[in-house]
């Protein structure tokens, strides 16, 4: 058994450039027991104060980003490297110099923070509503707390920010999803569990609380009041493979204590965006923003892997002036002023620069925006042809027909139906969401077991006008498409009557007593949410919309693979997409005029 919890922080004021103090233990009001935590602070006359740069997560505070990941470590920009580094966070080298203390949290059950490992949950929020008030009554700081990190640490931002903790003055969830269910782990219904499982046995289990050798392993330090047997940790841990595997809609107890209103996030807001992310953060960016309550917020499009752009020269510019408006006072940009600043600010992705080419993106142009979606979007309807064309004309066949392709598909060998565009006659942008309409229906082999589901996987694909597909950079550095997107059939019930129902991206509550049959046989037309995209097509290129019964090129370690969750007796068989009068498919595009 560990040693009883005590205080064991220590203060470096003379090795580093900043004060650094270690192990700092921060008391739970929520709950019993506390988090610990680094500070970094500007080197100081006692009387000093500084507004907070705060991050609470899983990676470990002391492990080294060189460590965690070298490769990444190794592009960094080098204004952001230093020996207290660490993966998705700000580095307090750079931050402190600019004025800012720097607080970073272990989440509880992880690093050197007790408790149980309960990653995204509802206590995870309400500790670090507590970590936030404790920071902002700190004698070295000013009272004002910002929170600035990726992925994990800008996921976490929009739930805790929803509890309206005291100080909190503002938010940059940078690439980070806003919904548990939707954005991560159930796509359209289906369960999204090759990154959880990776995520989880590289980047999480490996820092609890009490877990043996992480020294040994340069994982960070061993936990300083000692090791726990593996059975002691196991039931100090909720594993998210485990309860995501086991619940499949929102209403279960496991989803619903996740919920939260966006509308109650009060602090302004700089989300920002990344248009490769389509498979883990764009959508939560976009519908964070969208539904945020916040008087004064911005939306902001980048491009690029997930982990570099953060540390770009003119990303952190955007992000020093953004928090030292809100946390310092001194907004020379006008952030504050409503109206000032466009809303929205973009990249367009305009020609083939390759991918994984942070240089080469740099000829993307930029546009600001007053709205999103835009407000001068023109929603155009292509329609899908027995002949696997799209056309913005109505096929006047109206003999019935269908096109049909196995129900089951792996990402080796993936069966697939794709749907052609014509080559755009003049330059054409698609910037916004998109959903398609589509009528199907599954049968069973002969002498196979009867399917009971359909699982319907979207992927939209840009082809040159040279004939060449263009990638763009995904979240890894991986060649990715457009966008993608997803739905069970029996999932398939839409509540238009909810607020947040929209013709371009249809609302779904995913309860349990929303599950509908499917019949063999039976023709069911549902509308399928694609996660929003931007691309500006050149005169002769094409689009193609590709229909897959599983994980097709570009889903990376994204996958859909559950073995309880996509069996052969639930979705065995020939699924057909149906034409002719009775059922019109089409996928509606956000075609942006030129001016």
């Amino acid at each position: 058994m560990p040693n009883d919890i005590k205080d064991i922080s220590k203060v470096d004021s003379t090795s580093y450039p900043y004060t650094f103090e270690q192990n700092v233990t921060i008391p739970l009001k929520s709950s019993t027991g506390v988090v610990r935590c680094n500070v970094y602070r500007p080197k100081s006359q006692e009387q000093d104060r500084f507004p907070v740069i705060m991050t609470y997560g899983p990676y470990g505070k002391d492990i080294p980003y060189s460590d965690f990941h070298p490769k990444s470590f190794s592009e960094v920009n080098a204004e952001h490297k230093s020996e207290h580094s660490a993966w998705e966070t700000p580095d307090p080298k750079y931050w402190t110099s600019q004025g800012y203390a720097v607080v970073r949290v272990d989440e509880r059950g992880l690093g050197q923070s007790p408790g149980v490992l309960d990653t995204m949950s509802r206590g995870t929020s309400e500790a670090f509503f507590d970590a936030i008030e404790w920071a902002a009554e700190q004698p070295w700081a000013s009272g004002k707390v910002g929170l600035l990190g990726i992925s994990y640490y800008a996921g976490s931002q929009w739930r805790v920010a929803a509890l309206r903790p005291k100080g909190l003055a503002a938010i940059i969830p940078w690439e980070g999803m806003s919904d548990y269910y939707r954005d991560r782990c159930r796509h359209g219904g289906i369960l999204s569990d090759s990154f959880i499982k990776f995520w989880w046995n590289r980047q999480v289990i490996t820092n609890q609380y009490g877990r043996p050798g992480r020294s040994s392993s340069n994982w960070g330090p061993d936990t300083i009041e000692g090791d726990l047997p593996e059975e002691e940790r196991q039931k100090l841990r909720n594993d998210q493979n485990i309860d995501n595997a086991q619940n499949q809609f929102r209403d279960q107890p496991y989803y619903a204590s996740k919920e939260y209103d966006l509308g109650n996030i009060e602090v302004p807001l700089l989300s920002v965006a990344n248009w490769g992310g389509i498979l883990l953060h764009l959508r939560g960016n976009v519908e964070g923003w969208t539904h945020a309550g916040s008087k004064v917020k911005y939306l902001r499009f980048i491009t690029g892997r997930h982990d570099l752009p953060f540390y770009y020269k003119e990303e952190v510019e955007i992000q020093r002036s953004f928090l030292d408006a809100f946390l310092k006072g001194e907004d020379t940009a006008g952030w504050s002023v409503p109206g000032k600043l466009p809303p929205v600010d973009m990249v367009l992705r305009k020609g083939d620069v390759g991918f994984n080419d942070a240089e080469a993106e740099k000829a993307y142009p930029r546009r600001t925006e007053s709205s999103w979606p835009i407000a001068r979007t023109e929603y155009t309807k292509y329609y899908l042809t027995p002949e696997r064309e799209l056309t913005t004309t109505l096929p006047k066949t109206a003999d019935a027909s269908k096109i049909s392709y196995e129900a089951l598909g792996t990402l080796d060998k993936p069966q697939t139906v794709q749907f052609v565009t014509a080559p755009v006659q003049k330059e054409t942008e698609v910037t916004g969401h998109i959903v398609a309409h589509l009528n199907v229906s599954v049968t069973p082999y002969i002498g196979g077991t009867l399917p009971s589901d359909i699982d319907l996987f979207l992927t939209l694909r840009h082809v040159s006008a040279k004939g060449k597909e263009v990638f763009y950079t995904g979240t890894a550095g991986d060649p990715v498409p457009l966008c993608k997107g997803w739905l069970r059939v029996s999932m398939r019930n839409v509540n238009k009557s909810h607020y947040k129902h929209r013709s371009y991206l249809p609302y779904r509550d995913y309860f349990s007593t929303d599950k509908l049959p499917v019949l063999p046989g039976e023709v069911y037309p549902i509308d399928v949410e694609i996660w929003p995209t931007n691309v500006v097509l050149e005169q002769g290129a094409k689009l193609i919309l590709e229909i897959s019964s599983g994980d097709t090129q570009g889903s990376g370690i994204f996958t859909h693979m559950g073995e309880s969750d996509r069996t052969k007796e639930k979705l065995s068989g020939l699924n057909h997409i149906h034409f002719g009068r009775t059922f019109e498919n089409y996928v509606t595009l956000p075609i942006i005029p030129t001016n």
